[in-house]
């Protein structure tokens, strides 16, 4: 069983790392959209464009909601990422220890 519990833990781990990676893509895709570097009527960019926003578009607008409005700049990434860390390095690693004090 304890096993299960540590791979549970590493997949979750894992999705959390890939989340924060696709939140940084996004920002950084956005820069390059709005100053021109990247043209996002390219077939191929818009279809990277869609994916990365079909992923975190509903992580980031419940944030939204509480955020101040700031024009030109969304901050709602940086308070996911900073989110994930403090879960990742604290309450995700003691709810395994703890799934693994109680089944195993």
């Amino acid at each position: 069983m304890v096993h299960i519990i540590e791979f549970l833990f590493l997949i979750t781990d894992f999705l959390l790392t890939a989340l924060i990676y696709c939140l940084i893509a996004g920002a950084i895709l956005s820069f390059l959209v709005a100053f021109n570097v990247v043209n996002a009527y390219n077939p191929m960019i818009r279809t990277i464009i869609n994916a990365i926003d079909t992923i975190t578009e509903p992580v980031c607008r419940p944030v939204r909601r509480f955020m101040p409005h700031t024009p030109g700049l969304d901050l709602s990434p940086m308070v996911i990422i900073v989110l994930i860390y403090a879960a990742q390095s604290t309450i995700i690693p003691g709810f395994f220890k703890f799934l693994i004090r109680i089944f195993g």
